[in-house]
């Protein structure tokens, strides 16, 4: 028998390249630069053309990870939580404490972080406690919230939502839905800055377990009909520790992609013809704006981390255990295989998870959005940009997706009636 010539791969050789997006010879894509904030998507369109849906990046420097960008290998991902569990402890170990990310990433006994048995505890509870939300009186509160801030200022003629209306609004329901007293929350809110800006975020991180502890405390002996205390009376029995960790994660979904989804969606109904001219008219409605914003421009881009347990091959690349895979909605809402630039009553994005981790309070983070942006708009029916749309300046960081400010006019207006 002759031996098969040196060119011709033995017959048990794998035919795929074992190429790793972590142990590549080129350099990572950093996401939490300015340059990165102020154009993501032709990044993500580099990314797709140059490593396929699987690409190498930086979430912070020195900390790399792989980030997904083809839609349909991020739903393989997402729907397989044996192979992609959520809990980062063994990848944790190497990253120093200092690290401005780990706060958005570390171990935490919630559901977002942790698998199997455990996750399903604490999912649980929380579908629980969410579920029960009267989302009748949510309108109600929203309205209530939303008013004065407008009163606020609706006779200067000008303003910047995010600071003067999106954050506070979405702060103060979050608070409204979670029994939260003001002073508690302030502590809540900077703690929960921190973090997701990176900037002192150990320091946040210890801000932010401080305040909520004092929650929970507070709860136990005084119970109400908010979120919290139906937490604490869940059959699951959650401990103080547990209590802390369930509510961070609530905190975390509920205001930086709360107040970013208004944000984005505002921004496109005062910029694109399509909706400048209609929406107010009736023939687009704000949903359809959400629609197109959570497929377009999703508030949180990149997110949805797992971690391999062992090294897994996946569209002919190998994914290193233990190694952070980061889904990018952004990037896989706009994959050319599934976008086709059709929006309105479109829902197969990705802004909210799929899997066992997709989010449990997508109703009322959807009425709490729709509400705050229509009764602004009720109000101020002629808001327009202040500055052009490219002087706008987008917030660095490898997670979300957000304007530094919003700054609009508008003709002098006479405050609302308060009920």
């Amino acid at each position: 028998m002759s031996t098969p010539p040196a060119s011709t791969p033995p017959a048990h050789s794998c035919p795929v390249q074992h190429g790793s997006p972590i142990d590549n010879d080129g350099p990572r894509v950093p996401l939490y630069t300015e340059e990165h904030a102020a154009d993501p998507h032709r990044a993500y369109r580099e990314m797709r053309r140059n490593y396929g849906s699987l690409a190498p990046v930086e979430l912070s420097p020195g900390v790399p990870a792989t980030l997904v960008v083809g839609y349909h290998t991020a739903l393989r991902i997402l729907n397989d939580p044996e192979h992609f569990p959520a809990d980062p402890r063994t990848w944790q170990k190497d990253i120093p404490g200092e690290c401005p990310i780990l706060p958005m990433l570390e171990w935490r006994p919630n559901a977002l972080r942790s698998a199997g048995l455990e996750h399903s505890r604490y999912r649980q509870a929380n579908v629980s406690a969410v579920a029960e939300v009267d989302l009748y009186s949510l309108h109600a509160t929203v309205e209530q919230i939303a008013i004065p801030l407008i009163n606020a200022f609706c006779e200067d003629g000008a303003a910047d939502l995010i600071s003067q209306y999106a954050f506070p609004l979405t702060f103060a329901v979050l608070n409204a839905t979670l029994g939260c007293p003001p002073d508690i929350g302030q502590q809540v809110a900077t703690g929960m800055a921190a973090i997701f800006e990176g900037i002192n975020a150990e320091k946040g991180n210890a801000m932010l377990t401080d305040a909520l502890f004092e929650l929970v405390t507070l709860r136990r002996k005084e119970p109400g009909n908010d979120i919290t205390s139906r937490l604490i009376a869940h059959p699951a029995k959650l401990d103080d520790a547990e209590m802390i960790h369930q509510l961070a994660t609530l905190y975390g979904a509920g205001i930086e992609p709360q107040l970013n989804l208004i944000i984005n969606t505002l921004l496109l109904m005062l910029t694109d013809d399509r909706f400048a001219g209609s929406v107010l008219g009736g023939s687009l409605s704000t949903r359809d704006a959400l629609d197109e914003v959570l497929f377009t421009d999703p508030p949180m881009a990149n997110y949805c981390v797992s971690y391999p347990k062992q090294p897994i091959l996946i569209d002919g690349v190998w994914l290193p255990a233990h190694h952070p895979v980061v889904i990018s909605m952004a990037g896989c809402n706009n994959d050319p295989a599934v976008n086709a630039g059709e929006y309105v009553a479109n829902r197969s994005h990705l802004a909210w998870g799929v899997g066992p981790h997709a989010c449990p309070a997508r109703s009322m983070a959807l009425l709490i959005v729709q509400d705050a942006i229509d009764q602004l708009l009720d109000a101020l029916p002629e808001l327009k940009l202040a500055v052009p749309a490219d002087e706008l300046t987008w917030r660095p960081g490898p997670f979300h997706r957000a304007l530094v400010s919003l700054p609009v006019a508008f003709p002098k207006s006479p405050p609302l009636h308060v009920f």
